[in-house]
């Protein structure tokens, strides 16, 4: 009896053992089975198509090639979207259209980094006002391009001054604004069409009076030491997400099934700037306050690519050069708030002598259509202050300056070979008030001709409201 009942018991241990080992396969290939999760970070991707071209010669032009070299009497050629030649004397191929520039000037298209045509079209209503998410002073989920109204007439008369891509920002009115997008100046049907294939996202922030004024009386922040805490509990909540994901990832890839953490679409974007998969661009004025975020940015470990505005860039032209952080800047704007008080005319060629990366920007549907003026207006100001800075130097500030803060450079802002033909072709010498954009190239293709009032783009939204003559 003793002996059936022992091995009763061991039959009995050995199916839960059978019954404990089936359950852990069972598991072990539920774990296997189990799909990864992953955020996609490309939900809405770029669909541009670029214009049809032909291979095209200007001769006997006056060229600047947008990183500082000047060649008179030159040739530039491109074929298949590409610039494919530039120099003095080039060999002419057979069949391309050449184009005489005698007395003309040839310059990579000019790229504003601060636009909001689209976000803030015109008409100027409120029903048009798309670019400010004032709900919350964090607000890093929402998305400029999703507030893009390719119908802007905008878009047609920046082309017309020579601008061939552009980022769309949200407003200042928070810490955290949302991102931004690049697009071709290809005036389209969606924003999609006019997205810039493969240019990194970018971030929004804000500092100084802008969220101090929205927030001050929405249960704030209210102060500068208030926006501050913001930005750095917001990093902070970042950094906590990034670990999430990567301890889902780690335990995944040894096999577990675990729990994925639950998506924030703020920190998503939060986490795509620890990772430098999103660059910041950032609304600031004072010096001081661009000191204090660049500790910021040490602290958690991402990068400014651009402070924007940034009227008192010039007292520490020195540390942006010395922490890789561009300078967009007016010109001449200034005094408009305590915190624009103390710009002055020489601050643009100032940053840039001190060999940091300076960038004339619009911020303004009128500015944008004569940056190339606001570009001259800043060198002139430069060279009475004794900064002998050359044309061919100062037009980096319109083309490969913004290219590199974009993260787009290895593809346009200079006239090199294999590079995107986004280029402009000037009536006269573009620092001139006189200039006027004859041609305009994106990517080989003819976007604009001053000749050719028909081919002129004119949004949907315009059709019957304006004549030719209307829209120069």
């Amino acid at each position: 009896m003793a002996t059936t009942l022992r091995q009763l018991s061991v039959t009995a241990a050995c199916c839960c053992a059978l019954l404990l080992s089936a359950c852990a396969e069972e598991k072990a290939e539920q774990a296997e089975q189990a799909p990864k999760v992953t955020i996609d970070k490309n939900p809405f991707p770029s669909k541009y198509q670029p214009l049809p071209g032909e291979p095209t010669v200007i001769t006997g032009v006056t060229i600047l090639d947008g990183i500082g070299n000047k060649i008179e009497n030159g040739m530039v050629y491109f074929s298949e979207g590409k610039i494919a030649a530039i120099g003095e004397t080039l060999d002419i191929p057979a069949g391309a259209t050449v184009i005489d520039g005698t007395g003309k000037w040839v310059t990579p298209g000019i790229i504003d980094v601060h636009s909001h045509l689209g976000v803030y079209p015109n008409p100027s209503t409120h029903s048009h006002s798309d670019g400010n998410e004032a709900v919350k002073p964090v607000t890093a989920n929402v998305w400029a391009e999703h507030s893009v109204w390719p119908q802007d007439p905008g878009f047609g008369r920046a082309l017309a001054g020579g601008v061939t891509a552009l980022q769309i920002l949200p407003g200042s009115a928070n810490l955290f604004g949302g991102r931004s997008v690049v697009l071709k100046n290809v005036p389209h049907r969606t924003m999609q069409e006019m997205k810039f294939p493969e240019a990194p996202y970018g971030l929004k922030m804000a500092c100084g009076e802008n969220p101090k004024r929205v927030y001050g009386k929405k249960g704030g922040p209210s102060t500068r030491m208030g926006n501050v805490a913001g930005y750095r509990q917001a990093w902070a909540d970042a950094e906590n997400y990034r670990r999430a994901w990567e301890r889902y990832e780690a335990e995944y890839e040894a096999g577990k099934n675990p729990k994925p953490p639950k998506r924030d679409l703020n920190l998503d974007t939060l986490m795509g700037v620890l990772n430098d998969e999103i660059r910041v661009h950032m609304h600031c004025y004072r010096a001081d306050e661009m000191a204090v975020m660049m500790d910021v940015m040490k602290e958690f470990g991402y990068q400014i690519y651009s402070f924007q505005h940034g009227v008192e860039a010039y007292k520490i032209g020195d540390l942006l050069a010395e922490n890789n952080v561009c300078s967009a800047m007016w010109a001449d704007w200034w005094g408009f708030k305590m915190e624009a008080y103390d710009g002055i005319r020489e601050n643009i060629p100032m940053v840039h002598q001190a060999g940091a990366c300076a960038i004339v920007h619009s911020d303004s549907d009128l500015g944008i259509q004569r940056l190339n003026q606001e570009a001259a207006k800043a060198w002139s100001d430069g060279r009475r202050a004794g900064l002998e800075i050359s044309q061919q130097d100062a037009w980096t500030w319109l083309s490969a300056n913004p290219a590199k803060s974009l993260g787009i450079f290895d593809k346009t802002g200079s006239l090199e070979v294999g590079k995107n033909a986004d280029l402009v072709l000037w009536s006269a010498n573009p620092f001139s008030t006189y200039a006027r954009a004859d041609k305009v190239y994106i990517d080989g293709g003819l976007a604009f001709d001053l000749a050719e009032p028909s081919t002129w783009p004119v949004a949907d939204f315009e059709l019957g409201q304006v004549g030719e003559g209307d829209i120069k």
